[in-house]
């Protein structure tokens, strides 16, 4: 830390006083001694006894005053004496810096840090201080972002919901002011105001859902499954729906049985929304695969393929997204909500493992990796975090 002008004259007038008052102390000190040994002969004996008797070096030398003894001790109490003042001034100084830096991020500039390097135990005052203001902050950004994401998240919810319903409403008012021409129109009404029923039971379905595993600390009923057998089912429960889009359906795995530790309910419905997805937006594929392997000891790896219409690239880092829907108009056709992702995120987090999509011309896969053991969470790629797929 660098000392202004000021503060240089100031610790050297601080020097310049102590030494002074020291000055004056020992001379006092000098002239208190000599008058109680001149006015004590049996004390002034004593000195001369003991400066006969005390002898240094090969050759005797003997001390001749007392005087120079009493003054060589002083001068190295001086000095001790000075150098403590003028380290605890300055120590006081590097303090009186460091509180005028902490005023001045306590008055808003929190992105100003405490600059200078200090020797000793203030400087890890001055590391703690910087490490806490940078945890602050993040407390901060973290919190702004939470209330922005409750923001959207009310948004949305309120656009969803509100299309459907002002259509319920629009044709239930219609016949209750039986603006009907026959039964036909009436069943017609009644059967619009049904289906958009069961599209706004779906959306709150999907949210209740989603705020649900969204929470680290929600519970899952964990039992030793097989996660091969799992993919066989959901296969075979899918297989009629496939063939009436023109698609067929299969599953394998490598090796032919693989045990975990899982919430079957839970990574049911994650297979469940993949598949889904991959249904209805694979306009054009012929085939979807759910091929699951074992990866190291304690990792599987489980991916869900299609061949159907490429992801564009600016969509891969956001499809995770809650409301994301990659082509909003024909996502709100088929009936999507916009949440199946962003719940199958969160459910396999709360495994311990990670979901992340690739896409190119030939084929789309979401990848799934799942610890085998569930107090064994793997660990996120860097690649993965670095590409922006996984927050």
């Amino acid at each position: 830390m660098k000392l202004t002008t000021r503060e240089k004259s100031a610790l050297f007038m601080e020097g310049v006083v102590t030494v002074i008052l020291l000055l004056m102390l020992n001379l006092a000190l000098l002239v208190l001694i000599s008058q109680a040994i001149e006015s004590n002969p049996g004390l002034r004996d004593g000195i001369f006894i003991i400066k006969r008797s005390v002898v240094f070096g090969p050759n005797h030398f003997q001390l001749w005053s007392w005087e120079n003894v009493f003054i060589g001790f002083m001068v190295i109490a001086d000095a001790v004496v000075v150098w403590w003042r003028l380290i605890r001034r300055y120590r006081q100084m590097q303090l009186h810096h460091i509180i005028e830096e902490l005023h001045y991020i306590a008055n808003g500039h929190f992105d100003h840090r405490i600059p200078f390097r200090v020797s000793g135990d203030v400087q890890r005052v001055v590391d703690s201080v910087n490490a806490l203001v940078d945890s602050v902050i993040h407390s901060m950004d973290e919190e702004r972002a939470i209330e922005k994401s409750k923001d959207e998240l009310i948004t949305n919810v309120s656009h969803d919901i509100r299309t459907p319903l002002t259509s319920i409403i629009g044709y239930l008012g219609l016949i209750e002011d039986q603006q009907y021409h026959s039964e036909d129109d009436l069943l017609k009404y009644t059967h619009t105001a049904f289906l958009k029923s069961k599209q706004m039971k779906s959306l709150v379905d999907d949210l209740f859902e989603y705020t649900k595993v969204r929470q680290t600390d929600t519970p899952l009923s964990l039992t030793t499954i097989d996660l091969a057998a799992m993919l066989e089912q959901l296969g075979a429960s899918f297989e009629l729906e496939a063939q009436k889009k023109g698609m067929t359906i299969g599953a394998s795995s490598d090796p032919a049985s693989l045990m975990m530790e899982a919430d079957p309910e839970k990574l049911v419905r994650v297979f469940n929304n993949l598949v889904a997805n991959a249904l209805k937006y694979g306009d054009g594929g012929k085939e979807i695969n759910l091929i699951a392997k074992r990866v190291t000891a304690n990792e599987l790896e489980v991916r869900v393929t299609n061949d159907g219409p490429k992801i564009p690239q600016e969509s891969l880092a956001l499809i995770f997204e809650r409301f994301y829907r990659v082509e909003e108009s024909r996502s709100k056709e088929t009936g999507g909500t916009g949440l199946g992702l962003a719940i199958a995120q969160s459910i396999v987090a709360l495994h311990g493992g990670y979901i992340y999509v690739e896409s190119d011309d030939d084929l789309t896969s979401f990848v799934i990796h799942l610890p085998v053991k569930h107090d064994h969470p793997l660990a996120i790629p860097q690649r993965l975090k670095t590409a922006g797929t996984l927050k």
